[in-house]
């Protein structure tokens, strides 16, 4: 699976470009903690065999959710989370909801590791594994889409197994049967690779600049007032 603090950098990315005037410390607490949510089936798996990246990875969860949210802030006649919290709730609930499928599911389901996506009504884990590019000498070649006679085809999602024969490690539940032994060897990844670095680097820079930049602006405004006032 992929390393939790790649999923907070991703999750932080989005909020950055998603959140817009509901950006703020609170905000992206929120988009962030959505983000990594996921990842706590991996705790759930000391005591529920094959729960890694299946028992929060399904599609469930983000269809419930998202099907309340939109009864209630589009269908609804009075939005209580709109009475509530506002404009300010309603955005940042939306963009946590993406972050959790996109920032939170979607390294695993495009991984090595995949996501039980239908878990626990079918029991089977998928990733999606194809590639992109362009040769001098074949053209165009892409592999995430099957054309036939029929028209295109579905993405190809592959399926290493299901709970009871693919094992997702973790650093919680590192081997099959480590259940709450204080024996075994754990190991907490904070990065697998390069990218994975820079995808880090990018959310902690692009964090600190938004930060800067909403204090600079709340002074100028404060000033603005003050000599208003004056």
């Amino acid at each position: 699976m992929a390393p939790t603090l790649v999923n907070a950098a991703f999750g932080a990315l989005l909020a950055a470009a998603l959140l817009g005037a509901a950006f703020d410390r609170r905000s992206v607490a929120i988009v962030v903690v959505a983000t990594v949510l996921p990842d706590l089936d991996a705790v759930a798996s000391l005591f529920l065999a094959g729960a890694t990246n299946a028992l929060f990875h399904n599609v469930w969860l983000p269809l419930v959710v998202g099907s309340f949210l939109y009864w209630d802030t589009a269908l609804r006649g009075e939005s209580r989370l709109r009475q509530r919290h506002g404009w300010y709730g309603v955005r940042v609930a939306w963009v946590a909801l993406a972050a959790f499928v996109v920032a939170g599911v979607g390294p695993d389901l495009f991984g090595a590791a995949g996501a039980n996506l239908l878990y626990p009504v079918h029991d089977a884990y998928y990733l999606v594994n194809g590639r992109l590019l362009y040769s001098t000498t074949d053209g165009t070649i892409q592999t995430f889409v099957e054309w036939g006679a029929e028209g295109p085809g579905i993405l190809p999602l592959e399926s290493p197994g299901t709970t009871g024969t693919h094992f997702v490690p973790s650093w919680v539940n590192p081997d099959p049967g480590t259940g709450t032994s204080l024996d075994a060897e754990r190991e907490l990844g904070l990065v697998g690779s390069g990218w994975q670095a820079i995808v880090v680097a990018a959310a902690a820079s692009l964090l600190a600049i938004r930060f800067l930049e909403e204090r600079r602006t709340g002074a100028e405004s404060n000033s603005t007032f003050r000599q208003g006032e004056e």
